[in-house]
């Protein structure tokens, strides 16, 4: 397609989308904007975009296909600067952000002008951030939600699709309420469950100082996604709150059904609520994407001497491996430690593992 793409927020999701459409669609010009003009230079100096727009208005009037990449509630303000503009008649406005029905119900100021917004939700990330860390392939094989409202016509939502083909992403349509609901489910509420195991753990730990240090290899997979940015979970917490307190409620109750188990010591009945959990786990997906950036690490027996950590990174420089991550685990007493490489593909991890068989005799395992 040709045509104009105006892309508004230039971090991992936008510069990412960026990249897509421009491989996809080699005769479109990219325009980007964001709020940070460092980050706009960076991504016009990568050639993530074609040229910088000095406002949002700049960018917006003769695009195409607008694309907000921002947090939710500054979302909302743009989606509201986008209605009182005199856009292009045919153009679409979609956005990347992770509640949908107030962002949607915002939208009717666009609607009234007659301008389509189609709710959007690319399901991907990464530990990085910025436009430095976008990707071509972050998106491959994820899931890409669509939340447009009934009165949007098809063919309206199979030209998003089009503009947005170079993403390998699976598309899916859902109406805003179930996004809020399954995104609420298997992300929001996880998200405040690992908070919270980190809160309690800080907590205890002023009363026993080893807790850190034991807490340092599994304890921070389980809970890493603590670690996202504070300001952009209040907002999604704020925006998916009705359903985030149904899902406490719920948890709350669950938690109780545990310690009464405990309390009564009953064995067989906590075998059982670790086998159906067990069970429900080991059935989910395992090549599939979700709403949670999956780990892609590999481990790797490695004796305790001085530069084995660049002789297993030149190994995989050798084969042009390129890792996302990279950790010693430090609560092991025995002479081998275990270094942990992360990957931002289960195929460049495949690679690796083969890489290291190959150049080395060190023991590797996927967990």
């Amino acid at each position: 397609m040709k045509g104009r793409v105006f892309v508004i927020g230039l971090g991992l999701i936008g510069g990412s989308l960026a990249l897509c459409i421009k491989k996809e669609h080699k005769e479109t010009t990219i325009i980007g904007f964001d709020i940070n003009s460092e980050q706009a230079r960076l991504a016009k100096m990568l050639g993530v975009i074609d040229t910088a727009a000095e406002s949002i208005q700049e960018g917006a009037l003769s695009a195409d296909l607008i694309i907000i990449s921002a947090p939710v509630n500054e979302t909302k303000a743009i989606i509201e600067l986008l209605s009182e503009l005199p856009l292009n008649p045919e153009v679409i406005v979609t956005d990347t952000g992770s509640t949908k029905r107030k962002i949607v119900s915002s939208a009717n100021s666009l609607r009234e002008k007659g301008i389509t917004f189609i709710g959007g939700h690319p399901m991907a990330g990464s530990h990085k951030s910025g436009v430095t860390a976008a990707k071509e392939i972050l998106f491959e094989n994820a899931f890409y939600l669509f939340t447009p409202e009934g009165h949007i016509e098809n063919t309206r939502l199979e030209n998003l699709k089009i503009w947005l083909k170079g993403t390998r992403a699976k598309f899916l349509t859902i109406s805003p309420e179930n996004h809020d609901f399954l995104t609420g489910v298997v992300s929001h509420f996880p998200h405040i469950i690992a908070a919270s195991i980190v809160r309690q753990t800080e907590k205890l730990a002023s009363e026993e100082t080893l807790i850190p240090r034991l807490a340092a290899g599994g304890f921070r997979d389980i809970t890493r996604i603590a670690s996202s940015s504070p300001e952009m979970w209040k907002d999604i917490l704020l925006n998916n709150r009705e359903i985030l307190i149904g899902l406490l409620d719920q948890w709350q109750a669950e938690m109780n059904g545990v310690k009464n188990l405990l309390e009564e010591e009953n064995s067989q009945a906590i075998f059982q609520y670790f086998q159906q959990a067990k069970q429900f786990r080991d059935r989910l997906p395992v090549r599939e994407k979700g709403a949670i950036p999956a780990f892609y690490d590999l481990y790797v027996d490695v004796p305790d001497y001085p530069g084995v950590i660049s002789e297993v990174t030149g190994y995989l420089a050798k084969e042009k491996i390129s890792i996302t991550n990279i950790r010693i685990i430090e609560t092991r007493e025995e002479i081998y430690g275990i270094l942990v490489i992360s990957f931002q593909t289960e195929e460049d991890r495949e690679r690796a593992e083969q890489c290291i068989a190959t150049y080395s005799s060190y023991e590797t395992s996927i967990g």
